[in-house]
């Protein structure tokens, strides 16, 4: 017990550490309101810059790969051991939190520098990761950064466009200082077979937590995800009195394609079956529409995920057939557009009890709790990196700008996480 009860001294030392990088990457992309640090911006650089001087003050060594991801290492005493990565990303949607991925980074260097306060050298490198771009909104394709470094990017990746800039992934890679080019050639900055395992710290995205009073949950899954981002539906603007046997209605087709995947969602969730299904852009042509005219087109965007792969794929034959029979039963014609996956992202057993019980040596209470999103943790345990993940209490969920995360809590997790790294690489 005295292992532990150095540990949680050394992390706690860490409050002023955390709370400047927090003030520090607070004035990256600050707006109002909230925090806007979109997928390969000058912001985006701007904080990995402050990460990286920090990385610099506690004598980590720090690098770049290919896709401007960011590399900060404690060394280990074999550097030929397969290394342990703690990270998570610091980019944000538009007018997010502070906290949602950048406490992750944090958690990891704080981490790192209270193993290094209590003169312990780890068996194997410890590195921890800024990654780049994992909020997909930007450009529509999921976990850029990670999967770029796995050398996973599904084809035509690197021509995404930028929501706001209209300019394409490769562009904007450049211009922050990676090299698309040589993500062209496939080779890949990380070798998964030769990652000990990813660890990940994070806001919890909903109050589960905060409801049960909890400070830290340790994750059991994160779920897949499949996505439909531009489905076109084309009907025929008519009339408004136009009687209904004659329409083409192209927005009360969406509307019941919607309601298709509703109902299954409905009941899957009544049988204990976890899923979530988010048509997040749902409407007609603002150009076009009007109080007296039947819609001719409608779009939207759909995300089904859930937490295994067999029921992902029941989830999009729902879909897929609630598409084909209102496109025959409402004479419109259904444009899917471009289609993404990511995997589910399974949780390594081993990990998790290790975690587990270094909470409760250290007296932190924990729940277990899947995730409701995706994060880049599931990336490397798609790849075959042995993952698992922490989240932090937070009361008003994440992707605004109200986030609660307090930083006591954020202690609570990185004491969780050191003491496992410590168990794991410095035999003690």
């Amino acid at each position: 017990m005295e292992k532990f009860s150095a540990i949680r001294s050394a992390t706690c030392a860490q409050r002023a550490r955390v709370e400047d990088l927090f003030a520090q990457i607070a004035e990256c992309g600050r707006t109002d309101p909230g925090f806007t640090r979109a997928s390969y911006s000058p912001e985006e650089t701007a904080a990995h810059a402050v990460m990286m001087r920090c990385a610099a003050d506690l004598g980590l060594a720090v690098h770049r790969d290919a896709a401007a991801n960011t590399y900060m290492t404690l060394p280990g005493r074999d550097r030929s051991l397969p290394p342990i990565l703690i990270g998570s990303h610091l980019d944000t949607v538009a007018h997010g939190g502070n906290y949602d991925g950048a406490a992750g980074v944090v958690a990891g260097l704080a981490a790192i520098a209270a193993i290094r306060s209590l003169g312990l050298r780890p068996a194997r490198d410890l590195t921890v990761m800024g990654v780049r771009a994992e909020e997909s909104v930007w450009f529509q394709v999921s976990y850029v950064g990670s999967r770029a470094a796995l050398g996973t990017l599904p084809d035509g990746a690197l021509d995404a466009v930028r929501i706001d800039s209209g300019r394409r992934l490769a562009e904007h890679i450049a211009r922050e200082g990676g090299d698309p080019e040589a993500l062209v050639s496939g080779k890949a900055a990380l070798d998964a077979g030769a990652i000990h395992a990813f660890l990940e710290v994070h806001i919890e995205q909903a109050p589960s937590l905060e409801e049960a009073g909890i400070p830290v949950g340790l994750c059991t899954g994160i779920p897949g995800n499949v996505r439909y981002p531009y489905v076109r539906i084309a009907g025929r603007y008519d009339h408004v009195g136009t009687p209904r046997r004659f329409r083409r209605d192209a927005a009360m087709a969406g509307a019941e394609i919607a309601l298709a995947l509703d109902q299954v969602w409905q009941a899957r969730e009544a049988a204990g079956c976890p899923m979530a299904v988010t048509f997040g852009r749902f409407h007609t042509d603002a150009a076009a529409h009007g109080l007296t005219t039947v819609p001719g087109e409608f779009r939207f965007s759909l995300d089904m995920r859930a937490y295994e792969a067999e029921v992902l794929s029941e989830i999009e034959a729902a879909f897929l057939d609630a598409v084909a029979t209102v496109a025959e039963s409402r004479g419109v014609t259904v444009a899917l557009g471009s289609r993404a996956e990511a995997g589910v992202g399974m949780v390594s057993a081993r990990i998790h009890d290790g975690l587990t019980a270094a909470a409760a040596a250290l007296g932190i209470t924990t729940r277990p709790l899947g995730s409701p999103a995706s994060h880049d943790a599931a990336a490397f345990a798609k790849a075959g990196v042995p993952m698992a993940m922490l989240f932090v209490r937070n009361a008003n969920g994440s992707h605004n700008p109200n986030e609660a995360m307090a930083i006591d809590d954020l202690l609570d997790a990185v004491a969780i996480l050191a003491s496992w790294l410590v168990a794991e690489t410095c035999g003690i």
